[in-house]
């Protein structure tokens, strides 16, 4: 029952609460301890608070899981995690992140608490509402990097380009999971989830092509805009690695989509692995050494 708890608590998705440190590393306070330990701090709770949302969602999806091809493996719908026990385990771990959170900062505690009833809502109600329902998943990004900036820095400080990016990156991500998800479901599509009545693959490929070159043109603007970046502009040079995740995640989820909902296939992607390392590496250098 342990591994299966563990698994369904889904460590595998953790790497996406990295968003947390996004503010860390702008604002260039990465090698300093104490906003780096505050910052490590919150994307441990921020990990508990997220496997409570995979907990609380496949219990509330445990009957449509069992039908769908892939996730009728899943220990709640398959049965090796009993339903009372998963809440035991989602319940526990609410009650040991959030104050621990508050003594770290009761701002991010709020934000921990709305993150975890944005998803409670979208678990029982909103993944039924065509739009709405990628909005929601959507803003579980932005509210990480809102999170980092309220560990280290004041709200007011912080470039807006940050969140404009996040939000558009992230949408991104999320209506490419969508267009896997009905793509493997095809024509059981809308029986499995009745979000699908509302999308069809040629209008997800209109919002990921629209969603994308918002957000190249948003990023490029960047490099060159934002006045907290260095003068001489250096900051462009990251611009071809952005250019090609983004064309690298289109393609996975082109191409690829048989081996799993995108964002998963991501994560095992060693092309996009690498672009994300060389990305970090070249940001890391033109903001601290520029």
């Amino acid at each position: 029952m342990l591994k299966a708890l563990i698994k369904t608590m889904r460590l595998r998705q953790w790497p996406k609460n990295g968003f947390i440190f996004f503010a860390l590393i702008f604002d260039k306070r990465l090698f300093i301890p104490e906003p780096f330990l505050r910052t490590v701090a919150g994307f441990v709770l921020f990990c508990l608070i997220s496997s409570v949302v995979y907990l609380f969602n496949d219990v509330a999806d445990v009957e449509s899981d069992r039908s769908h091809p892939e996730k009728k493996y899943r220990p709640i719908a398959s049965g090796q995690l009993p339903v009372g026990a998963a809440l035991a385990a989602a319940v526990l771990l609410t009650v040991i992140a959030l104050p621990l959170a508050y003594l770290l900062s009761p701002f991010f505690a709020l934000i921990l608490a709305i993150y975890l009833a944005n998803n409670v809502l979208y678990s029982r109600w909103l993944k039924h509402v065509p739009i709405l329902d990628v909005l929601i998943l959507s803003s579980g990004f932005v509210l990480r990097v809102a999170a980092g900036v309220i560990l280290i820095a004041p709200v007011e400080r912080f470039s807006p380009w940050l969140y404009m990016i996040t939000v558009l990156f992230s949408l991104y991500i999320v209506l490419g999971k969508r267009r896997a998800e009905l793509n493997l479901l095809a024509h059981g599509a809308r029986a499995h989830r009745k979000v699908f009545d509302g999308y069809t693959l040629p209008l997800l490929d209109q919002y990921i092509t629209i969603v994308s070159g918002m957000t190249i043109v948003a990023y490029s603007l960047y490099t060159f805009s934002a006045p907290s970046l260095p003068g001489n502009h250096t900051m462009m040079l990251t611009i071809p690695f952005i250019v090609y995740g983004i064309f690298r995640y289109l393609q996975l989820i082109q191409v690829g989509h048989a081996a799993g909902a995108p964002d998963e296939v991501a994560l095992k992607d060693r092309p996009l692995q690498v672009t994300v390392l060389l990305w970090g590496l070249a940001v890391i250098a033109i903001l601290y050494l520029s």
